[in-house]
């Protein structure tokens, strides 16, 4: 039982938001475990069976109280200046990436495919996130962790979108529409990130919106003034971090989330009967 987490931008608070799912499933006794097919950063993190993934997704791994793995992330993308991609697959070193010398899609497709399988067959539930916007039309032909994913495995997608930037209910409605007509049955719902106000405010926004695309609005996350792991370079490390130490902090900081999430009304529920659960 999985679903995917999409951003309507970069740096719209998936990785986050998708992280805060993690610690909420796993503190109602559910099995849950993160999923990204692909990453692009530099910020990696090395696991404990000797290879190496986003920061993201070890972030979420500690959410769901289990140690990050390579099978989380098989593919971990660090540019490496000069026009040059280091692809790192199953967490090892495995070429450069040049104008020239192109990504065999389909193997390393076939190659997450797998990665995502291994990690259902051990888990009772999987939360995947995307990567950047699903709909980057020059680049949907070789999408990996989006629209590359949703048609590989099926999974349902709700969709994060970024109040703070401006334009939200255009970037939900437009990510929608812009997704290949026949995966728009797999998007599910959406969720409005970092508003800050009376949120009583969009209620005819958001029915618009179900109502022109058939998704279901989960809830409205306030403006968090708390720090997380830094994933790409349009993350924020803006917020407090208290604790011991920086991992029981980045949690402490998601319980904090989770608290004022059911304080707002977000419908944890509905997530759960999206995925099955």
């Amino acid at each position: 039982m999985s679903i995917l987490f999409l951003g309507t931008s970069s740096g719209a608070g998936k990785t986050t938001v998708c992280a805060m799912m993690n610690r909420y499933l796993s503190r109602s006794g559910i099995d849950v475990a993160p999923f990204k097919g692909s990453n692009l950063s530099l910020n990696s993190i090395a696991t404990k069976d000797g290879g190496e993934i986003g920061i993201g997704q070890a972030f979420q791994a500690w959410a769901a109280g289990i140690e990050p793995e390579t099978d989380m992330n098989p593919v971990l993308l660090k540019p490496s200046g000069n026009g040059v991609i280091q692809l790192v697959l199953n967490g090892k070193p495995f070429m450069d990436l040049t104008k020239e010398k192109k990504m065999d899609h389909e193997m390393v497709m076939g190659e997450v495919k797998k990665a995502f399988d291994r990690m259902e067959s051990k888990h009772d539930a999987i939360l995947c996130e995307g990567s950047g916007s699903p709909v980057e039309l020059n680049l949907m032909a070789t999408d990996i962790a989006n629209t590359g994913l949703m048609k590989a495995t099926g999974v349902p997608a709700i969709l994060v979108a970024d109040i703070e930037r401006g334009g939200v209910f255009a970037a939900a409605y437009g990510t929608w529409k812009l997704i290949p007509d026949e995966l728009k049955p797999q998007l599910k719902g959406f969720i409005i990130n970092r508003f800050r106000g009376d949120r009583t405010i969009l209620k005819s926004g958001i029915e618009k919106i179900e109502a022109l695309t058939g998704m279901k609005c989960l809830g409205i996350l306030r403006y968090e003034y708390l720090r997380f792991p830094e994933e790409d370079s349009m993350s924020s490390s803006e917020g407090k971090l208290e604790g011991n130490d920086a991992r029981s902090a980045f949690l402490a900081n998601l319980d904090e989330m989770i608290q004022h999430a059911e304080e707002d009304g977000f419908d944890f529920g509905l997530m759960k009967k999206m995925m099955g659960l």
